[in-house]
């Protein structure tokens, strides 16, 4: 990510009058210009080998990863500041640099230094988030450099073959064998501090330079000779994984499309022989949730339902209408209209951002003003998380029902590819980090569920 990111940069800055960051009134004008310019390099190598790279273990690509970084800069501008100081610092030692020779090094240099600083800071904070944690970008580059230690000893233990004079100056005795720890090692937690610390010391010898913990720097040298708090934060680590991979994690999650078939077989399959049994159908538990009450009376939690139920021997088609837009016809086929959705006035500054955002994602410019609009007020989807943002709930739709469905309305469509934006776009739109996008997205659909179990009951 960080070579992607770098080299993107470097495209990105050509676009750029480099002598206005000399200047902090154009600081953020600039940020603007590399933004969009960043975003159209990023685009360009989505589809390139280093893009398509495995990024991280939630099966997000190094492009996605680089993407979403890059939108987080507009978020702490104070990083981009920090960038043009450092560049006004080269100036005025070394004049206009970047125009020099060879200088590009110099330049990348300084835009991996700014986003390694800022994806620490991201990656803090997600993770007090999720685990009501302090944690300082400094301690999250402590975990990233054990988490790097963690996977390349698992490496080296799966080649051991290959590597057996260094697994064996790792475990401290002869690698006679397949070594028992490879097979032992399924996670961070089972990797022992004294591995780390033989490990760092043997990268010299194996290879060819000094580890993380033998190094001249002072920011890791108190750890050689702590265990304690190397296993400490191991296991720190290996609880925020595990916590992580709730509901999105690839371990569990990574044929989420094949068991979610699996358990629509299963389940049609006891449905059917419900049916068999008793001759009533039940009803879909998706459609429960996503259509409106079915009573015409008053909903003591969601108010008057009135035309806008869906009747309980609803076909799939009507109650996929009550999702989105539908066709908005009764069925007599006379029309129906359904409540419209309040619309808040809207900071013209803000529709101009959103507007902006949209264009980077080759999304319509309008898009969340249409898209919000186009959602049909007589859904329960809407009555229950009636206070999540828009890209909340069209991520919700996009784990129910699948990226493509006809229920919904073309406003909700990206029309590039005809089906729901993807994670990553809707993650830009909310202008959150993909982690926090699923972790609300799964916390939505829990109320979903909780609010069907007690329709249930």
């Amino acid at each position: 990510m960080r070579k992607l990111l770098g080299r993107c940069s470097l495209l990105a800055a050509r676009r750029m009058d480099l002598h206005l960051l000399l200047d902090s009134a154009h600081e953020a004008e600039q940020l603007d210009i590399y933004t969009d310019a960043l975003a159209a390099e990023l685009r360009l190598a989505q589809r390139s080998a280093r893009g398509e790279a495995a990024g991280n273990s939630y099966g997000e690509s190094v492009s996605e990863l680089a993407t979403s970084l890059a939108f987080e800069l507009q978020a702490q501008p104070a990083y981009w500041s920090a960038l043009a100081a450092a560049i006004a610092s080269e100036h005025a030692r070394h004049g206009a640099f970047w125009l020099n020779a060879g200088s590009e090094g110099m330049l990348r240099k300084k835009f991996n230094d700014m986003y390694a600083g800022l994806r620490d800071k991201v990656d803090s904070d997600n993770y007090q988030v999720a685990t009501g944690r302090d944690c300082s970008p400094n301690k999250m580059y402590t975990y990233r450099m054990l988490d790097t230690a963690y996977r390349d000893i698992e490496q080296l233990f799966a080649n051991w073959q290959q590597n057996q004079e260094q697994v064996a100056a790792i475990l401290g005795r002869a690698a006679d064998g397949i070594p028992i720890e490879a097979r032992q090692m399924k996670t961070i937690g089972g990797c022992k501090a004294d591995w780390v610390i033989r490990w760092s010391e043997s990268l010299e010898r194996f290879g060819g330079s000094p580890g993380p913990l033998h190094t001249k720097s002072k920011r890791f040298a108190s750890l050689k000779n702590s265990p304690e708090k190397i296993a400490a934060l191991m296991a720190e680590i290996g609880d925020y994984e595990a916590l992580s991979a709730n509901m999105g994690g690839a371990e569990d999650w990574r044929g989420d499309e094949d068991e979610a078939a699996a358990w629509m077989d299963d389940y049609l399959r006891v449905i059917g022989e419900s049916e068999a049994e008793e001759e009533a159908p039940l009803p879909d538990v998706v459609d429960q949730i996503l259509q409106p009450p079915a009573d015409e009376e008053e909903d003591e939690e969601f108010g008057e339902c009135g035309e806008f139920a869906i009747p309980a021997d609803a076909g799939e088609e009507e109650a996929h209408d009550q999702v989105g837009g539908g066709d908005g016809l009764d069925g007599s086929g006379h029309g129906v209209a359904a409540p419209p959705i309040a619309q808040p006035a809207r900071d013209p500054a803000l529709s101009a951002a959103d507007q902006a955002l949209a264009a980077s994602l080759s999304l319509p410019l309008r898009f969340m003003e249409l898209a919000t609009a186009a959602q049909d007020g007589g859904s329960r989807m809407l009555q229950v998380l009636g206070g999540e943002s828009l890209p909340i709930r069209l991520a919700v739709y996009q784990k129910l029902l699948g990226a493509e469905d006809e229920s919904y309305p073309d406003a909700w469509l990206d029309p590039a590819t005809g089906a729901l934006p993807t994670l990553q776009q809707l993650a830009a739109l909310d202008r959150i980090s993909m982690p926090t996008l699923r972790k609300r997205r799964n916390e939505a659909i829990d109320k979903l569920y909780a609010m069907n179990t007690r329709m249930q009951t």
